[in-house]
């Protein structure tokens, strides 16, 4: 029971820092670089009461509390499709940390949201934030997209 309350936990950190980053414009490792292990530790441990909350206002609190400026990198607006949704890049993200690192999720997100694969995935206009999972974890761990296979005819 407490592993799934983990997850949620990942998931709702997850999708915090990808509000964020759409709120404020930036790329999601200019959000993730104000928070120290500790930082990401206290926001793991306040997912549960923060669920009651909107995400709104919880990223006004964190926006604020952190001092996290204003960029230009609008991902929503550049893109020419269906822009998926917070929770939908969220759970892309929390599936990639849990099946990454076993127990460290603090580590697990600071590490994946500061790599290149977080401007792969926060490209809607490309196909990455769909891909299948085994794709993005092993090019996170080669350290850079791996060659889509061609399917079969």
């Amino acid at each position: 029971m407490k592993e799934q309350y983990l997850q949620d936990d990942v998931f709702y950190v997850c999708t915090l820092i990808e509000y964020i980053a759409r709120k404020t414009k930036n790329h999601r490792q200019d959000v993730v670089k104000h928070f120290t292990i500790s930082d990401i530790l206290y926001q793991l441990e306040a997912a549960p009461m923060n669920h009651c909350l909107s995400l709104e206002q919880v990223s006004d609190e964190v926006i604020e509390d952190y001092h996290i400026s204003e960029g230009s990198f609008d991902t929503v607006k550049e893109c020419r499709y269906r822009v998926p949704s917070e929770t939908d890049i969220g759970r892309v993200y929390q599936n990639l940390v849990l099946s990454l690192y076993e127990d460290n999720y603090a580590q697990g997100i600071r590490d994946v949201f500061s790599s290149f694969i977080s401007d792969e995935i926060s490209n809607f206009n490309s196909n990455k934030c769909y891909s299948n999972q085994d794709y993005l974890k092993f090019s996170f761990q080669k350290g850079h997209m791996l060659p889509e296979v061609d399917k079969p005819e």
